[in-house]
């Protein structure tokens, strides 16, 4: 008989379901890939907050970055400081990377959120990144230029998280532009075999969108219907991929409850949770069941339909147009806390460590 030391860890035992930590915190991912994890992620804001935690373990690597480039700007700087915080959970890793035939155990980190509409400057980057360790997955958001750059940077052997995506019609625009990278690549000779790009769907920045929806525009509906919407969403989605045989792999991000977790077991996909909700999960009294093929409730979806016209947007496959991503409400907001979070990032090393303020005592 099987011992589990977690539920977590018999969901990634006895379930195709696989489990990512939502950080790159040494402490966390420490614990995630005891409790049986196989991947983890980065982007600005989770990088902030694992120095704001761990400042101890880069206080002697960062001033060394800063005094081996002289000449660099605090921007660069800080993104040299990204990617080395990113390469740590990278090496932790490896080894889960190595055991799993080289199709899991990579570390997922995010482009530079300002070149949304950029698909060449998100295509040098990815590219950039994908050469650092290797056993990176590269973040491009859903946008009209990120579409484009996934396809191009697939084509070019990098595997992506498509990030910034909340609807169905974002999740296939990613897994069509995968398939022509794929197609292409493989059409040049390249193996693809061990490829293993997934998108992302950030379950619960849907349901933060439609309770923000029902209050800008007074509607009215079930209160209890509206923290279905990013499961509602996912699950459209999750059927649609496997009547198609996509090869990326769907990923539920932004944790809100536990159904953003126990409604989503059993499915050929990736929950990728912060620490804080593994802890929680793993006290909880939930059964570790397969859900993912349980349909919900036509009665819940319906009144999300019905009432909130963002939502009709998000579970139509042709609710949008791939230029009318950028334009979306969710994807907007996300866009500014990723970007506002690339600014705090470099407030936070210049005050540390290139323009500490001289009317502070510290020490």
């Amino acid at each position: 008989m099987t011992t589990f030391k977690s539920k977590l860890h018999q969901m990634a035992v006895t379930t195709p379901t696989d489990y990512w930590n939502d950080s790159c915190s040494v402490k966390e991912l420490t614990f995630a890939i005891e409790h049986g994890a196989v991947g983890a992620t980065s982007n600005p804001t989770i990088v902030l907050n694992v120095l704001r935690q761990e400042m101890p373990l880069w206080q002697e690597r960062i001033p060394a970055i800063i005094a081996e480039n002289p000449t660099w700007s605090e921007t660069e700087i800080m993104w040299r400081v990204f990617e080395e915080v990113g390469m740590k959970g990278a090496e932790l890793l490896l080894p889960v990377f190595e055991r799993e035939g080289e199709r899991k155990g990579r570390l997922s980190i995010q482009t530079d959120p300002a070149n949304y509409r950029n698909a060449e400057a998100l295509v040098r980057q990815a590219r950039h990144y994908d050469a650092l360790m290797p056993n990176m997955q590269v973040k491009i958001p859903v946008t009209s230029a990120g579409v484009q750059a996934i396809e191009e940077a697939t084509y070019h052997g990098v595997n992506i998280n498509a990030t910034v995506s909340f609807s169905v019609p974002q999740a296939v625009a990613v897994a069509e532009a995968v398939e022509r990278g794929l197609q292409r690549r493989a059409a040049e000779g390249h193996d693809v075999s061990k490829m293993s790009p997934v998108c992302t769907i950030m379950v619960g920045r849907v349901d933060d969108w439609m309770r923000v929806v029902t209050e800008r525009d007074n509607l009215i509906l079930n209160p209890d219907s509206l923290p279905w919407a990013g499961v509602a969403v996912m699950k459209k989605a999750y059927q649609i991929y496997q009547e198609r045989g996509y090869r990326a792999r769907l990923l539920a991000a932004a944790y809100r409850h536990h159904r953003h977790w126990s409604e989503f077991i059993g499915g050929d996909l990736v929950v990728s949770m912060p620490y804080k909700w593994q802890l929680r999960f793993n006290a909880s009294d939930i059964e570790v069941k397969e859900r993912m093929h349980v349909p919900v409730d036509p009665a819940i979806v319906d009144d999300l339909y019905t009432h909130i016209p963002d939502f009709r947007k998000a579970y139509d496959e042709d609710g949008m147009t791939v230029e009318e991503f950028d334009t979306y409400g969710a994807t907007v907001r996300t866009l500014r806390g990723f970007i506002a979070s690339v600014h705090e990032l470099t407030a936070l090393l210049r005050e540390e460590f290139m323009l500490p303020n001289p009317d502070v005592r510290r020490g």
